[in-house]
């Protein structure tokens, strides 16, 4: 949900050119109009706006799915009028949500045997499917405090800075205080040392990130869970780890199939994807997955029947889509291993094509990882004639063949190339980098400028980041 900033003059008036043949009035903008118009031209009204969107295909910040296949295109139309929450009347689709289920956590190395069937659900988003897995620890705890005679009402969760709002929102919304590992210079992932520090009696969970917002990076679930284990034993704890996966889920599997960040870990009791990121589906589709049925409380699952049978279901909210499901289902069966596979490594190609011509530019400094998700993250070595916000304004690229990612290079090079012969402007937005070069006056009032050391200009670069994450503005989950 947006919260929208309109002034809603109700006699504001919404003027269409070419649907005025069927609406010769104007219609108001926020105001239900009083009488009918044409279905045409309604449509040409709502198409012309439109307009001005946005390309998803010439989304490149974007994370999520933007083109799928025209015959999943066909099952996600044929089904976009089914309410996933009716089970009873629509038994296949709920049939088809728990082979995803059961599929994600078997790639993600769930301890299911031979005849058990995993513990999951399905989800609008990793938002949704993080809060859930919150809401079971939190559980947990609270019944295990409860049990002991002790105090209850005053959860933590630990997680690093770098964590996305969702994790935010969760602790604003369920009252859970939350207990952030901050950054350091040139370290911008949690530290699991720190984070363990942190961990006190009324930690819930401690959260770890497979594929950070701001660099793609993957924290050290496996050193986290190795020193988790012995802050467990020497205090008598039992503090588990939940794995945000929202975009490495995807991709670990099938880059870093040795990498060990999942159920093999012990103390790993759950992990949420996005199944609209590396997923390959379309928004909004998420999944959480638990490592066995004990570590979801019974009393969070809710059983209806006024549907028809009994339907158990644990989600926050009640009616939501079937498509996304169907067209994850369908990615699942039509790729198979190979196809993500051949996939992702696509991805880190191209990313390591555009990694390789930026760093031969010899301006910017790469901040991401080798290892993590497909992406470039890098900043200005010199922000003195421009920040890299004003280079982006002039970059807009459609979806990430390796074609398009030379291209970028080559519009990236024209680009800078361009803003050095404009004159050098002072940039006052927030969450700029601050200039190689830092004006202040003598004891005349003289303005000065005085050069700086590569050591402050790291200093600057790491306190944008920070506040950056300070302000929680990384984006959607």
């Amino acid at each position: 949900m947006v919260i929208t900033t309109t002034n809603p003059d109700a006699e504001e008036q919404l003027h269409s050119t070419f649907a005025s043949r069927y609406a010769r009035a104007p219609i108001p903008k926020f105001k239900m109009p009083e009488k009918s118009i044409p279905s045409e031209a309604a449509y040409q009204i709502i198409n012309d706006e439109l307009a001005l969107d946005g390309t998803p295909k010439l989304n490149l910040a974007s994370f999520v799915t933007t083109w799928m296949e025209p015959e999943c295109d066909k099952l996600i139309m044929a089904s976009i009028n089914k309410n996933y929450v009716d089970m009873d009347e629509y038994p296949v689709t709920t049939e088809l949500q728990n082979r995803c289920v059961n599929m994600i956590a078997h790639l993600f190395n769930a301890p299911v045997g031979a005849t058990e069937t995993a513990v999951g659900v399905a989800t609008v988003g990793s938002s949704e499917a993080m809060m859930l897995a919150g809401l079971a620890f939190k559980r947990k705890w609270q019944a295990k405090r409860k049990l002991e005679g002790k105090p209850y009402d005053r959860p933590n969760i630990v997680t690093g800075a770098n964590v996305q709002v969702c994790w935010e929102k969760f602790a604003r919304y369920f009252e859970v205080e939350l207990k952030e590992v901050k950054l350091s210079e040139g370290y911008y992932v949690m530290d699991p040392l720190k984070a363990v520090e942190m961990v006190d009696e009324n930690t819930i969970c401690v959260a770890a990130i497979l594929g950070s917002t701001l660099t793609g990076e993957f924290e050290n679930v496996k050193l986290l869970n190795e020193l988790l284990t012995k802050k467990n034993k020497d205090t008598g704890w039992d503090t588990p780890i939940h794995v945000d996966a929202a975009s490495g889920g995807f991709i670990a599997p099938f880059l870093y199939p040795d990498l060990e960040w999942d159920f093999r870990l012990p103390l790993v009791k759950s992990i949420n994807v996005s199944g609209h990121k590396y997923g390959l589906v379309y928004p909004g589709v998420g999944w959480v997955v638990w490592r066995s049925k004990e570590d979801l409380p019974d009393e969070l699952i809710f059983h209806i029947n006024y549907l028809g049978s009994d339907q158990p279901t644990f989600t926050l909210n009640f009616s939501k889509g079937s498509s996304q499901i169907i067209g994850q289902y369908y990615q699942l069966i039509r790729l198979g291993f190979e196809g993500y596979k051949n996939i992702m490594e696509n991805c880190m190609e191209n990313a390591r094509v555009l990694k390789q011509g930026i760093e031969k530019m010899g301006r910017f400094k790469i901040v991401s990882k080798d290892v993590g998700v497909p992406l470039v993250a890098f900043s200005l070595k010199d922000s003195s004639k421009y920040t890299v916000f004003q280079i982006s304004e002039n970059l807009r690229r459609e979806e990430f063949s390796r074609s398009l990612a030379e291209r970028l290079v080559a519009d990236l090079e024209r680009v800078v190339r361009k803003i050095d012969t404009l004159p050098s402007t002072e940039s006052t937005k927030d969450g700029h980098i601050t200039a190689i070069v830092d004006e202040t006056r003598d004891s005349d009032g003289v303005a000065k400028r005085i050069k700086k050391s590569e050591t402050e200009i790291e200093e600057e670069t790491v306190t944008c980041w920070r506040r950056l994450v300070e302000g929680k503005r990384t984006g959607v989950c």
